[in-house]
């Protein structure tokens, strides 16, 4: 099956985006941003949360031979709503409430009736909060730039 002729399907990649902003909030965030869905259903856990260890690889030069570059701890849990929907969620660390949070966040979004609340009320203030801190880590990194050319080209006067 050749890749390219068969691109994701909308939903999948609708997924993946409240996935990743899931993973990357804390379980405060998540906590106090639920509290504006009322009213959430109940839910009990399938899985977990539990925690363990994933093994990173690595690329040389992004595209050369693979390696393992160490393990990282993850926390996972499954969740299932009284109505039936069932979300799962994987977040870097050991905060199992961020786990299960996230999961439940993710059953949320999986109902028609409650998608667009949850995504305006939940992921969009989280992606936008992310989006900030990575604009300003970004200025504080560039304040400490080295231009190393410029370095190279500086001569010590005798």
């Amino acid at each position: 099956m050749d890749a390219a002729a068969d691109p994701p399907s909308p939903g999948l990649t609708e997924r993946q985006r409240w996935m990743a902003v899931l993973a990357r909030a804390n379980a405060a965030e998540l906590a106090a941003l639920l509290e504006t869905v009322p009213p959430l259903p109940a839910y009990r856990r399938l899985r977990g949360p539990e925690s363990g260890l994933v093994m990173l690889r690595g690329r040389t030069g992004g595209a050369g031979a693979a390696f393992n570059l160490g393990e990282m701890t993850v926390t996972r849990c499954t969740v299932r709503t009284d109505d039936g929907l069932t979300g799962h969620a994987y977040v870097a660390g050991r905060d199992a409430r961020q786990a299960e949070l996230a999961a439940l966040v993710d059953a949320l979004l999986q109902d028609a009736t409650r998608h667009s609340a949850v995504q305006q009320a939940v992921i969009n203030p989280l992606a936008e909060a992310q989006q900030r801190r990575r604009e300003r880590d970004g200025r504080k990194a560039a304040a400490t730039r080295v231009d190393f050319f410029a370095l190279a080209t500086m001569r010590a006067t005798p």
